[in-house]
């Protein structure tokens, strides 16, 4: 409130100017008697003594007078004519009619503050008619925070309420029902003031179920409705009256009504006195001790300037302001200047002697005030009927109207024909049907599985009934009516709103938006939705053998093959022990394993034919070909067994797999699928946003019951029916063509609907959870539901097809095969390579020591040959000196003569003779013999040797 202070020091800041002389703020008081305007001034005069000794209160006042426009007249010639400040007003003396209506639009229109203290009228809240009007009393209408309060005390849920046509009646009505949202009025009776006659009103009291009335009416009014009431026999044992404060005061007011009293409502005296006291804190605030003067303040009611801008500074200083201590209690207004945190006495009415007795029984303070704001004595209470206990608040009637409708199992009808009857030791009862449209009544017999459970909570609660068929055929759903933004429900849930039933005994789904307007007992069964579809036989193709594996798997066990066969073919052909000999004593080698019979083998392995010709030879390429004949040993037999299972479990399978199939959520022509209309499922689908499109799909196509929908499943004009999961199991059990699919979704429950606060929904629940614990529940599911049901064939087991996620170990072991024959074939080149080394090493020592030999023996073989060349050449010198001369030579070449068939040396006949100084050839000197090593080729060597002539040179000159 600090803002607003300073707004207001600072507004009248500007309409004051300093002065040295005391500041004089006046009041005037428009009381009822001489006896209060004394208490004014004294009340006055104790305020001054704690005022600043610059400011003072100064008191003067007038009776009120009940003419209201000699009020105004006063006002203007006794009150204004002073420079008035503030004005006090109270009521007339010994009348409480007058309020003091002329006084506050008189004030109001020089904007002088009134304040009242006994004005009660609603219309004094509307600060747009009383601009400057406050109060310290409550209107009459802000009993209805109170009767609130002794209602939820009392545990009445429901309630008649009774006012007069007037702004009065409205304004109590209003706020009632703005703050009463869990009590339900069950009906609102308006009547006209002054009338003689209330009977016509009143008597529909008795048909309705609520007992509890609450009642606004003035105390004239009141004599005669209270008067009204008794004659019709509406005020004895079971009622309960609670009436306000001028109502209260009627001298025909029955025994046992309850009614409010306004703590210090009538004390003029105390209310002057606050007055005075939120006066002088509220001019010490605004001058805050500083000595001022108001200037401007309105001195005749001729001037038609009606802008007082000190007058409005002061009024709202006025709102602002708390007295926490009054003696009223705490003194506070609200935007409207009425009066807040009253405090009120709970009355009760007894008779003792005849005479008519108010007892307080407790009180009502401001929940803001105190924790505890109601406290009430109910030993102290007589109720209507001298009863000591209270009443229920209701009208049970035991005789119960239940409206059903057919739902196979839950609910079966057949129509009765001529003499027929339903047959009760069969639990069936009679349900008419009223035609909608023709009015005209069917009778029908029901039973059932919601027949039964009636029956037994019937015999519990202990209540009769009669059963009758919902009219519409629909369960119902809130819509809006003749396309305007009105809604209202249709279907059974109409019935339960209009109170054309009691109760709706049917398989009625518990949901957010029926649960606003009914009552549901806790549920007889647990449930979910579900999807009905009809069993489609899966055709055998062409290509069924190759089922088992998806076509990832085939193209990968194909792509195997020959990636196998190409590993095999390098390792045995990079492998140094892809060739070896046939046998030990054969020369000839088989050549390592080419791709064509790499091939051949990885096929042969694969589909067991044993056609292969040619196997791996190499250490690396056998250890693949073991681990590709173990894969090929599972696939084939994953293969076999799967593909057995596809043949022999060839059975019907659904054509969707639940609520999230793609058929479903992104729907075409061929695919249609659709629910009840007006039924909570379709309610489920409008309220889930992310099956908006699947309830724009459903909506035209929706059917009027669930028993359309299923036939036209079963005769394939519809391919999937979303309902209700016991309903669509059960139609499943009792036909082998149809089958749920999919998992439970919407999950809720069924229960007994009840009309709103209706005092059988506690009684219900507790028989239901009562039969839930006996059993008894299981034992009609048992019934109904699962007996019955035909041998149909198991839902359809066709395994799984295998995928590369199911062999991919198998891959794997493949794939580690091939890693270990490449680190095979490398260690055997590794290997290989340091055993050439080995070899070559040994191969040239070996070739060495060879060549050191021959070297040895081929300088002996030498020496030989030259030593028999001497020899031979000194045989010849001798013979040529023994013979006679022949033809002699020219210098260069001995004489060539006969020597018997010789040439005159020891060589070959065909062989000629050497010349004179011809250097021989290594051969020639040798006789064509030389020493040739084994395993090695012969090699031609040559050597010089010394002509004869040269004989007599040293012996190193011949030299090889």
């Amino acid at each position: 409130m600090t803002w607003k202070m300073e707004n207001l020091l600072i507004a009248v800041s500007l309409i004051v100017v300093t002065s040295s002389a005391k500041q004089t703020f006046k009041i005037a008081g428009i009381v009822s008697t001489d006896q209060m305007g004394r208490a004014l001034e004294d009340a006055v005069r104790i305020a001054n003594q704690d005022m600043p000794s610059n400011l003072q209160l100064q008191a003067l006042y007038i009776k009120m007078d009940a003419n209201p426009i000699r009020s105004a007249l006063n006002l203007c010639s006794d009150v204004i004519s002073k420079g008035i400040h503030t004005v006090i007003v109270s009521k007339p003396e010994n009348s409480d009619i007058s309020p003091p209506i002329s006084v506050s639009y008189t004030c109001g229109f020089y904007s002088i503050p009134v304040i009242g203290i006994s004005a009660r009228d609603s219309s004094f809240s509307d600060m747009t008619v009383h601009k400057t009007f406050l109060r310290t009393v409550p209107p009459y209408f802000h009993q209805a925070d109170v009767w609130l309060k002794m209602l939820e005390y009392s545990d009445w849920n429901q309630v008649v309420f009774i006012h007069s046509m007037d702004t009065e009646g409205r304004m109590i009505l209003n706020r009632f029902q703005s703050k009463a949202e869990e009590i339900m009025i069950e009906k609102v009776i308006k009547y006209p003031s002054g009338s003689k006659d209330y009977q016509p009103y009143l008597q529909q009291l008795d048909s309705l179920q609520s007992r509890v009335v609450l009642l606004s009416a003035t105390e004239e009014d009141a004599d005669q409705i209270f008067r009204d009431a008794e004659a019709l026999n509406l005020t004895g044992e079971g009622y309960a009256w609670i009436v306000s404060e001028q109502a209260l005061t009627s001298d025909s007011v029955p025994e046992g009504t309850l009614g409010l009293k306004l703590l210090h409502g009538t004390s003029e005296k105390d209310h002057i006195q606050d007055c005075v006291s939120l006066i002088k804190q509220t001019v010490k605030q605004l001058f805050n001790g500083t000595l001022t003067q108001i200037t401007d303040t309105p001195t005749s009611c001729k001037n038609s300037s009606s802008s007082w801008q000190a007058g409005n500074s002061i009024l709202q200083a006025l709102l602002a302001a708390k007295l926490e201590n009054g003696n009223t209690g705490k003194v506070a207004f609200d935007s409207d200047g009425d009066r807040l945190n009253p405090d009120y006495y709970i009355q009760n009415v007894k008779i003792e002697n005849g005479q008519k007795k108010l007892e307080d029984i407790g009180y009502y303070v401001d929940p803001k005030v105190s924790s505890n704001a109601l406290e009430i004595k109910d030993s102290k209470i007589i109720w209507p009927g001298k009863k000591t206990t209270k009443p229920s608040g209701i009208n049970i009637s035991t005789e119960l109207k239940v409206v059903t409708l057919e739902s196979v199992p839950f609910v079966y009808t057949r129509k009765m024909t001529g003499s027929d009857s339903c047959n009760w030791d069969k639990n069936e009862r009679l349900c008419p049907l009223v035609n909608e449209t023709t009015g005209i009544r069917e009778d029908y017999c029901c039973w059932g599985y919601c027949i039964d459970m009636l029956i037994q909570i019937a015999d519990m609660v202990n209540f009769t009934y009669s059963i009758h068929l919902g009219s519409s055929g629909e369960f119902g759903s809130y819509k809006k009516v003749n396309k305007t933004s009105e809604k209202k429900w249709n279907g059974v849930i109409a019935e339960l709103i209009n109170k054309e039933a009691d109760m709706i005994v049917a398989p009625l789904t518990i949901n957010p938006e029926r649960a606003g307007h009914i009552d549901f007992s806790k549920p007889f069964k647990y449930q979910g939705l579900t999807i009905l579809v009809k069993k489609t036989a899966t055709e055998s193709e062409l290509d069924s053998f190759l089922q088992p594996f998806e076509d990832t798997l085939w193209i990968l066990v194909a792509l195997s093959v020959h990636v196998v066969a190409l590993v095999l073919y390098l390792l045995d052909r990079f492998s140094p022990f892809g060739r070896f000999k046939l046998a030990k004593n054969n020369d000839t080698e088989e050549d390592a394993l080419n791709l064509s019979s790499a091939m051949w083998f990885a096929w042969g392995v694969l589909l067991n034919s044993g056609i292969g010709e040619g196997t791996p030879r190499s250490f690396s390429a056998r250890v693949l070909g073991m681990v590709w004949a173990g894969f090929a040993m599972i696939i084939v037999a994953s293969y076999t067994a799967n593909l057995a299972a596809f043949l022999v479990l060839d059975r019907p399978e659904a054509s969707i797999t639940g609520i999230d199939d793609a058929r479903l959520r992104n729907p075409n022509e061929d695919f249609k699928y659709a629910t009840v209309r007006n039924s909570a499922v379709e309610m489920y689908f409008k309220r889930q946003v992310e099956l908006s499109t699947m309830y724009r799909q459903m909506e035209p196509r929706n059917y009027k019951t669930a028993e359309e929908a299923i036939q036209d499943i079963v005769n394939a004009n519809l391919q999937a029916f979303i309902w209700d999961s016991s309903r669509l199991e059960y139609e499943a059990g009792q036909n082998c063509d149809l089958i749920t699919v999919g998992d439970l979704f919407g999950r809720s429950g069924l229960g007994v609907g009840l009309q709103k606060k209706s005092p059988w929904t506690s009684k219900i629940s507790m028989a239901i959870l009562k039969l839930h614990e006996k059993g008894n529940m299981e034992d009609l599911d048992n019934k109904w539901i699962l007996e019955g049901r035909n041998d149909c064939p198991e839902k359809d087991t066709t395994p799984a097809t295998l995928g590369l996620t199911n062999m991919a170990s198998v891959f794997l072991m493949v794939a580690g095969g091939i890693i270990a024959g490449i680190i095979l074939i490398v260690i055997e080149i590794a290997y290989k390579r340091h055993r050439g080394l080995k070899d070559k090493e040994l191969g040239l020592a070996r070739n060495a020591a060879d060549r050191w030999r021959g070297n040895i023996e081929k300088r002996r073989t030498l020496r030989q040959t030259l030593q028999r060349q001497r020899e031979e050449q000194e045989r010849l010198a001798r013979l040529a000196t023994q013979k006679k001369p022949g033809v002699e030579g020219n210098g260069s070449a001995p004489g060539r003569g006969p020597v018997g068939q010789g040439n005159g040396y020891n060589l070959p006949v065909d062989h000629p003779p050497p010349r004179v100084g011809h250097r021989l050839s290594y051969t020639e000197a040798t006789g064509g013999q030389m020493y040739s090593p084994p395993s090695y080729r012969t090699v031609t060597h040559s050597a010089t040797i010394n002509n004869p002539v040269y004989m007599d040179k040293s012996a190193e000159d011949n030299y090889v």
